[in-house]
């Protein structure tokens, strides 16, 4: 018999059979892992099989390669603190999509989970700390996934002050004097990713569309995909008021405007 305990957090649910589902967790030390919950789709488990709940696992099988068994204990439930603020749900999603999609199953990813089981934390608190911190974590993601950033410094003086542009080429940082001749190719870069205390929905936007930028041209065409609907309509949340709604496939092509 094959068995594990671990924590982590839901990232899909999708029924299977009559009564049972599929969950697919992303854990702290086994990474991405798809099990089967007996009676998943009945009113017991419902409070703890949502998307973005923090769980203690058991996992178990008769052979290491077939799907398994989980057996579930609700640690945090995140429907307490996004379930009022529209936006939150929207991160909330879109962090759990991205995981479920990009990361290989069954292979650790500890900082992705550390990260994400950190973004979640910051829901439960009283400042708006969970935006810039749901940036970071796409951050992270990329690294992992490797993809990473370069905002030490501009590639083209090696100045390290007033960074205000990132290559979507190469993913490195250049300063608002030597990026200007550049600035409509270059993507726009949030002071708070340069260490700056404040922020704005303006910063919040160039972030999301930072990282978006490179999710959907380095993560997600290279399997033929588009970044996961709840992504996008987080970013629309910040979007001017006269940007279309329907950019999925616009938006990959201007996110550099």
């Amino acid at each position: 018999m094959q068995n594990w305990e671990d924590r982590g957090i839901i990232l899909s649910v999708r029924p299977h059979g009559d009564a049972g589902a599929i969950a697919s967790i992303l854990t702290e030390e086994h990474g991405r892992w798809a099990g089967y919950v007996h009676g998943g789709q009945s009113s017991k488990h419902r409070g703890t099989l949502q998307i973005g709940n923090i769980v203690s696992v058991a996992w178990q099988s008769r052979v290491e390669e077939s799907l398994g068994q989980f057996k579930l204990e609700l640690e945090t439930s995140s429907a307490a603190f996004v379930y009022e603020d529209r936006k939150k749900l929207m991160a909330v999603q879109s962090a759990c999509a991205i995981a479920d999609k990009t990361l290989s199953e069954r292979e650790p990813c500890l900082p992705v989970a550390s990260g994400l089981l950190a973004f979640l934390d910051t829901l439960s608190l009283e400042n708006d700390i969970w935006l810039p911190a749901y940036i970071y974590w796409e951050i992270g993601l990329l690294r992992e996934l490797g993809f990473g950033f370069d905002l030490s410094c501009c590639a083209l003086t090696g100045e390290t002050e007033d960074l205000a542009y990132v290559s979507p080429k190469t993913g490195r940082a250049a300063t608002r004097a030597a990026g200007q001749v550049y600035k409509d190719k270059l993507l726009p870069l949030p002071g708070f990713l340069c260490g700056q205390e404040d922020w704005n929905d303006d910063d919040i936007r160039d972030g999301l569309r930072l990282t978006g930028y490179f999710l959907s041209k380095r993560v997600f065409a290279a399997t033929h995909s588009e970044l996961p609907e709840s992504r996008w309509r987080l970013m629309q949340e910040y979007e001017p008021d006269d940007v279309s709604e329907d950019t999925n496939n616009e938006d990959s092509e201007n996110l550099t405007a």
